[in-house]
Protein backbone atom coordinates (compact mmCIF):
# COMPACT_ATOMS: atom_id res chain seq x y z
CA UNK A 1 0.00 0.00 0.00
CA UNK A 2 1.41 3.30 -0.75
CA UNK A 3 1.10 5.96 2.07
CA UNK A 4 1.90 9.40 0.65
CA UNK A 5 3.50 11.90 3.26
CA UNK A 6 3.80 15.29 2.95
CA UNK A 7 6.48 18.03 4.03
CA UNK A 8 4.23 19.64 6.52
CA UNK A 9 5.64 17.01 9.16
CA UNK A 10 9.47 16.77 10.44
CA UNK A 11 10.24 13.05 9.52
CA UNK A 12 12.62 11.93 11.37
CA UNK A 13 14.94 9.06 9.79
CA UNK A 14 13.76 6.71 12.22
CA UNK A 15 10.03 7.58 11.72
CA UNK A 16 10.36 6.70 8.03
CA UNK A 17 12.01 3.41 8.20
CA UNK A 18 9.61 2.41 11.23
CA UNK A 19 6.59 3.44 8.29
CA UNK A 20 8.59 1.00 5.85
CA UNK A 21 8.85 -1.90 8.64
CA UNK A 22 5.25 -1.33 9.19
CA UNK A 23 4.93 -2.53 5.24
CA UNK A 24 4.00 1.04 3.41
CA UNK A 25 5.52 1.92 0.15
CA UNK A 26 6.78 5.90 1.33
CA UNK A 27 5.42 8.60 -1.49
CA UNK A 28 6.79 12.14 -0.53
CA UNK A 29 5.69 15.49 -1.81
CA UNK A 30 7.92 18.61 0.24
CA UNK A 31 4.43 20.91 -0.65
CA UNK A 32 0.98 20.04 -0.41
CA UNK A 33 0.01 23.02 -3.06
CA UNK A 34 2.70 22.10 -5.45
CA UNK A 35 1.95 19.76 -8.81
CA UNK A 36 2.38 16.09 -8.02
CA UNK A 37 5.14 14.14 -9.75
CA UNK A 38 3.27 11.07 -8.87
CA UNK A 39 -0.07 9.51 -10.13
CA UNK A 40 -2.41 10.52 -7.34
CA UNK A 41 -4.53 7.70 -7.97
CA UNK A 42 -2.00 5.25 -6.52
CA UNK A 43 -2.43 6.62 -2.86
CA UNK A 44 -4.29 4.56 -0.76
CA UNK A 45 -3.51 6.83 2.06
CA UNK A 46 -2.39 10.43 3.27
CA UNK A 47 -0.40 12.17 6.06
CA UNK A 48 -1.52 15.62 5.27
CA UNK A 49 -2.73 19.42 6.40
CA UNK A 50 -3.71 21.35 3.57
CA UNK A 51 -3.56 18.84 0.62
CA UNK A 52 -7.05 18.45 0.12
CA UNK A 53 -7.27 22.24 -0.13
CA UNK A 54 -5.14 22.38 -2.79
CA UNK A 55 -5.96 19.46 -4.84
CA UNK A 56 -9.44 17.64 -5.57
CA UNK A 57 -9.96 14.46 -3.76
CA UNK A 58 -11.85 12.90 -6.42
CA UNK A 59 -8.57 12.49 -8.03
CA UNK A 60 -7.06 10.12 -5.24
CA UNK A 61 -9.76 7.55 -6.29
CA UNK A 62 -7.79 4.29 -4.23
CA UNK A 63 -7.22 6.97 -1.02
CA UNK A 64 -8.83 4.61 2.14
CA UNK A 65 -6.74 6.77 5.35
CA UNK A 66 -6.13 10.39 5.98
CA UNK A 67 -3.87 11.34 8.80
CA UNK A 68 -4.59 15.01 9.19
CA UNK A 69 -1.99 16.78 11.31
CA UNK A 70 -4.44 19.17 12.64
CA UNK A 71 -7.01 18.61 15.17
CA UNK A 72 -9.72 20.86 13.08
CA UNK A 73 -11.52 19.21 10.11
CA UNK A 74 -11.91 22.01 9.05
CA UNK A 75 -9.33 21.79 5.47
CA UNK A 76 -11.13 18.60 3.75
CA UNK A 77 -14.40 17.83 2.42
CA UNK A 78 -16.51 15.81 4.95
CA UNK A 79 -19.13 14.61 3.16
CA UNK A 80 -16.72 13.29 0.15
CA UNK A 81 -15.13 11.68 2.95
CA UNK A 82 -17.73 10.12 4.34
CA UNK A 83 -20.05 9.20 1.22
CA UNK A 84 -16.37 7.31 -0.27
CA UNK A 85 -15.73 5.21 3.51
CA UNK A 86 -12.76 7.05 3.93
CA UNK A 87 -11.32 6.89 7.64
CA UNK A 88 -9.77 9.77 8.98
CA UNK A 89 -7.99 10.77 11.84
CA UNK A 90 -6.73 13.63 13.40
CA UNK A 91 -3.97 15.17 15.36
CA UNK A 92 -6.50 15.22 18.69
CA UNK A 93 -4.41 16.13 21.64
CA UNK A 94 -1.25 17.17 19.94
CA UNK A 95 -1.34 20.62 20.10
CA UNK A 96 -3.51 20.89 23.52
CA UNK A 97 -1.15 21.98 26.10
CA UNK A 98 0.75 24.73 24.43
CA UNK A 99 -2.57 26.22 22.92
CA UNK A 100 -3.81 26.34 26.57
CA UNK A 101 -0.72 27.76 27.96
CA UNK A 102 -0.50 30.26 25.57
CA UNK A 103 -3.75 31.13 26.68
CA UNK A 104 -2.53 31.95 30.07
CA UNK A 105 0.58 33.35 29.05
CA UNK A 106 -1.59 36.11 26.95
CA UNK A 107 -4.16 36.85 29.98
CA UNK A 108 -0.77 37.13 32.29
CA UNK A 109 1.06 39.41 29.60
CA UNK A 110 -2.08 41.57 29.48
CA UNK A 111 -3.13 42.00 33.30
CA UNK A 112 0.95 42.37 34.12
CA UNK A 113 1.65 45.13 31.80
CA UNK A 114 4.03 43.22 30.61
CA UNK A 115 4.50 45.51 27.57
CA UNK A 116 4.73 48.68 28.98
CA UNK A 117 7.54 46.97 31.44
CA UNK A 118 9.16 45.77 28.46
CA UNK A 119 9.23 48.85 26.34
CA UNK A 120 11.05 50.48 29.51
CA UNK A 121 13.35 47.96 30.09
CA UNK A 122 14.40 48.44 26.13
CA UNK A 123 14.98 52.32 26.69
CA UNK A 124 16.80 51.56 30.65
CA UNK A 125 13.77 53.27 32.67
CA UNK A 126 13.01 52.59 36.15
CA UNK A 127 8.99 53.81 36.10
CA UNK A 128 6.51 52.07 38.30
CA UNK A 129 3.27 50.65 37.31
CA UNK A 130 0.39 49.59 39.89
CA UNK A 131 -2.52 49.71 38.31
CA UNK A 132 -2.00 45.28 37.73
CA UNK A 133 -4.26 42.71 37.52
CA UNK A 134 -4.48 38.82 38.92
CA UNK A 135 -6.38 36.26 37.62
CA UNK A 136 -7.45 34.80 40.74
CA UNK A 137 -10.97 34.93 41.95
CA UNK A 138 -11.55 35.98 37.79
CA UNK A 139 -14.39 33.88 36.27
CA UNK A 140 -13.02 32.31 33.29
CA UNK A 141 -15.34 31.39 29.97
CA UNK A 142 -14.08 28.33 27.97
CA UNK A 143 -16.26 27.99 24.40
CA UNK A 144 -15.36 24.34 23.36
CA UNK A 145 -14.74 21.76 26.02
CA UNK A 146 -12.60 19.11 23.71
CA UNK A 147 -8.76 18.03 24.19
CA UNK A 148 -7.78 21.68 24.21
CA UNK A 149 -10.55 23.49 25.98
CA UNK A 150 -9.55 21.06 28.93
CA UNK A 151 -6.15 21.42 28.97
CA UNK A 152 -7.10 25.40 29.41
CA UNK A 153 -9.58 24.70 31.76
CA UNK A 154 -7.34 22.97 33.62
CA UNK A 155 -4.06 25.70 33.60
CA UNK A 156 -6.83 28.66 34.60
CA UNK A 157 -7.97 26.10 37.98
CA UNK A 158 -4.59 26.76 39.19
CA UNK A 159 -5.30 30.79 39.17
CA UNK A 160 -8.99 30.88 39.67
CA UNK A 161 -11.58 28.48 41.54
CA UNK A 162 -14.34 30.09 38.68
CA UNK A 163 -14.18 28.34 35.18
CA UNK A 164 -17.42 27.55 33.29
CA UNK A 165 -17.31 25.72 29.98
CA UNK A 166 -19.90 25.81 26.70
CA UNK A 167 -20.40 23.17 24.75
CA UNK A 168 -23.22 21.18 22.26
CA UNK A 169 -22.48 18.49 24.41
CA UNK A 170 -22.86 18.76 28.09
CA UNK A 171 -21.11 16.84 30.32
CA UNK A 172 -19.63 16.51 34.29
CA UNK A 173 -15.75 17.55 33.94
CA UNK A 174 -13.64 17.83 36.86
CA UNK A 175 -11.50 20.28 34.98
CA UNK A 176 -14.73 22.98 35.06
CA UNK A 177 -17.06 24.02 37.69
CA UNK A 178 -19.69 23.26 35.24
CA UNK A 179 -20.15 22.70 31.34
CA UNK A 180 -23.23 24.41 29.90
CA UNK A 181 -25.36 24.26 27.03
CA UNK A 182 -23.98 26.62 24.49
CA UNK A 183 -27.39 28.32 23.73
CA UNK A 184 -26.54 30.15 27.14
CA UNK A 185 -23.98 32.22 25.62
CA UNK A 186 -25.49 35.68 26.08
CA UNK A 187 -26.12 34.77 30.05
CA UNK A 188 -22.67 33.71 30.51
CA UNK A 189 -21.25 36.64 28.70
CA UNK A 190 -22.46 39.07 31.11
CA UNK A 191 -20.82 37.12 33.38
CA UNK A 192 -17.51 36.24 32.50
CA UNK A 193 -14.37 37.82 33.02
CA UNK A 194 -11.70 36.09 30.60
CA UNK A 195 -13.52 34.41 27.75
CA UNK A 196 -11.68 32.06 25.89
CA UNK A 197 -12.37 30.37 22.45
CA UNK A 198 -11.30 26.63 21.48
CA UNK A 199 -14.53 25.30 19.29
CA UNK A 200 -13.94 24.31 16.09
CA UNK A 201 -14.82 26.49 12.84
CA UNK A 202 -18.18 25.22 11.20
CA UNK A 203 -20.98 27.13 9.18
CA UNK A 204 -22.65 27.13 12.71
CA UNK A 205 -19.71 29.31 14.08
CA UNK A 206 -18.38 31.35 11.57
CA UNK A 207 -18.09 35.25 13.13
CA UNK A 208 -19.50 34.08 16.18
CA UNK A 209 -18.24 36.60 17.90
CA UNK A 210 -19.88 39.55 16.12
CA UNK A 211 -20.22 43.12 17.25
CA UNK A 212 -23.77 42.18 18.98
CA UNK A 213 -21.90 39.37 20.57
CA UNK A 214 -18.79 41.76 21.62
CA UNK A 215 -21.43 43.92 23.10
CA UNK A 216 -22.98 41.78 25.37
CA UNK A 217 -19.82 40.84 26.75
CA UNK A 218 -18.82 42.22 30.75
CA UNK A 219 -17.26 45.52 30.37
CA UNK A 220 -13.66 44.70 30.88
CA UNK A 221 -13.70 41.43 30.13
CA UNK A 222 -10.30 39.71 28.25
CA UNK A 223 -10.86 37.70 25.09
CA UNK A 224 -8.84 35.28 23.49
CA UNK A 225 -9.27 33.53 20.27
CA UNK A 226 -6.61 30.26 19.81
CA UNK A 227 -9.03 28.78 17.99
CA UNK A 228 -9.92 29.53 14.27
CA UNK A 229 -9.54 33.42 12.98
CA UNK A 230 -13.10 33.11 11.04
CA UNK A 231 -14.67 32.78 14.73
CA UNK A 232 -14.76 36.73 15.08
CA UNK A 233 -15.06 39.36 12.60
CA UNK A 234 -12.29 41.43 13.21
CA UNK A 235 -13.16 44.94 12.52
CA UNK A 236 -15.92 44.06 15.66
CA UNK A 237 -12.76 43.32 17.68
CA UNK A 238 -11.08 45.79 16.85
CA UNK A 239 -13.93 48.39 17.73
CA UNK A 240 -14.58 46.22 21.14
CA UNK A 241 -11.19 46.73 22.61
CA UNK A 242 -11.73 50.60 22.28
CA UNK A 243 -14.71 50.33 23.70
CA UNK A 244 -15.97 47.40 25.74
CA UNK A 245 -12.65 45.25 26.35
CA UNK A 246 -10.04 45.13 28.57
CA UNK A 247 -7.99 43.32 26.36
CA UNK A 248 -7.72 40.91 23.73
CA UNK A 249 -5.28 37.98 23.00
CA UNK A 250 -5.56 36.78 19.50
CA UNK A 251 -3.15 33.99 17.92
CA UNK A 252 -5.67 33.71 14.52
CA UNK A 253 -7.39 35.57 12.18
CA UNK A 254 -9.77 35.41 9.09
CA UNK A 255 -7.26 36.91 6.96
CA UNK A 256 -3.80 35.60 7.60
CA UNK A 257 -1.22 37.09 7.10
CA UNK A 258 -2.98 40.10 9.04
CA UNK A 259 -2.76 42.60 6.48
CA UNK A 260 0.17 45.14 7.57
CA UNK A 261 -2.43 48.44 7.81
CA UNK A 262 -4.93 46.70 9.49
CA UNK A 263 -5.67 49.18 12.91
CA UNK A 264 -5.83 46.13 15.19
CA UNK A 265 -2.06 46.00 14.94
CA UNK A 266 -2.16 49.45 16.74
CA UNK A 267 -4.06 48.66 19.72
CA UNK A 268 -2.08 49.02 23.15
CA UNK A 269 -4.48 46.58 24.89
CA UNK A 270 -4.24 43.33 22.33
CA UNK A 271 -1.12 40.40 21.95
CA UNK A 272 -1.11 39.63 18.87
CA UNK A 273 0.83 36.20 17.55
CA UNK A 274 1.06 35.03 14.09
CA UNK A 275 -0.85 31.76 14.52
CA UNK A 276 2.42 29.68 16.59
CA UNK A 277 0.23 29.01 19.67
CA UNK A 278 0.35 25.34 18.89
CA UNK A 279 3.84 25.34 18.50
CA UNK A 280 6.33 23.67 21.11
CA UNK A 281 8.75 21.65 21.34
CA UNK A 282 7.50 18.36 22.35
CA UNK A 283 4.36 18.76 19.28
CA UNK A 284 7.09 16.07 17.13
CA UNK A 285 7.00 13.02 19.56
CA UNK A 286 3.16 13.62 20.28
CA UNK A 287 2.53 13.76 16.51
CA UNK A 288 4.35 10.71 15.55
CA UNK A 289 2.79 8.59 18.36
CA UNK A 290 -0.82 9.67 17.13
CA UNK A 291 0.62 8.93 13.13
CA UNK A 292 2.38 5.45 13.86
CA UNK A 293 -0.53 4.18 16.33
CA UNK A 294 -3.28 5.01 13.97
CA UNK A 295 -1.26 4.00 10.51
CA UNK A 296 -0.08 0.88 12.28
CA UNK A 297 -3.71 -0.16 13.04
CA UNK A 298 -5.09 0.93 9.69
CA UNK A 299 -2.21 -1.24 7.83
CA UNK A 300 -3.49 -4.41 9.44
CA UNK A 301 -6.49 -4.00 9.38
CA UNK A 302 -6.16 -3.67 6.01
CA UNK A 303 -3.78 -6.26 4.95
CA UNK A 304 -4.77 -9.81 7.17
Amino acid sequence: MKLLITGSFNWKKEYLIQLEEMGWELVFTEREDSNFDFDPKDIDAAVCNWLFVNHDISNFTSLKAIQLLSAGLDRVPLQYIVDKHIQLFNARGVYSVPLAEQAVAGVLQLYRSSRFFMENQKKHTWIKKKDLNEIYGKRVCVLGCGSVGVEVAKRFRAFTDKVYGLDIAVRIDTAFNEIKEIRLLDDELQLSDIVILTLPLTDQTKHMFSTDTFNKMKPDSVFVNIARGALVDTDALCAALDSKLYGAVIDVFEEEPLPSDHPIWDKENIIITPHISYASNNNDERMWNIISDNLRQFYRQNNG
